[in-house]
């Protein structure tokens, strides 16, 4: 099992989840998180005062997924998310050892 965890555009969350619907995954949770890298940030103006904007709004989006899914949830994720300017995000894949569905007792892939 793994977890697929992606920082994109929150302008790309629609075509991301689509993407994920199409492969057949069935949940994700996002996050609305606030970084930098190579972007940077950038200055803008508000009532007449100039500011630094370190932190640009970017989301998070997790899949837990079956091990062989992953690879395909991840060309799926780059294909949507890329608009090929400079902070388009990453997508990182870490292994899980243990899944537990709450209501059922399920556990890890009967759990995903």
């Amino acid at each position: 099992m793994k977890l697929v965890m992606a920082i994109i555009k929150p302008f790309k969350l629609d075509e991301v989840r689509e993407a994920l619907t199409s492969l057949g995954v069935e949940g994700l949770t996002v996050t609305e998180v606030k970084g930098f890298g190579r972007q940077k940030g950038h200055t803008e103006i508000y009532r007449g005062a100039e500011y630094a904007v370190s932190f640009l709004p970017k989301l998070k989006i997790e899949v837990a997924v079956k091990g062989e899914l992953a690879d395909r949830v991840v060309e799926a994720i780059q294909a949507a998310a890329k608009t090929g300017q400079i902070g388009d995000g990453k997508i990182f894949v870490y292994d899980i050892s243990r899944v537990v569905r709450i209501r059922t007792g399920e556990t890890d892939s009967e759990a995903l």
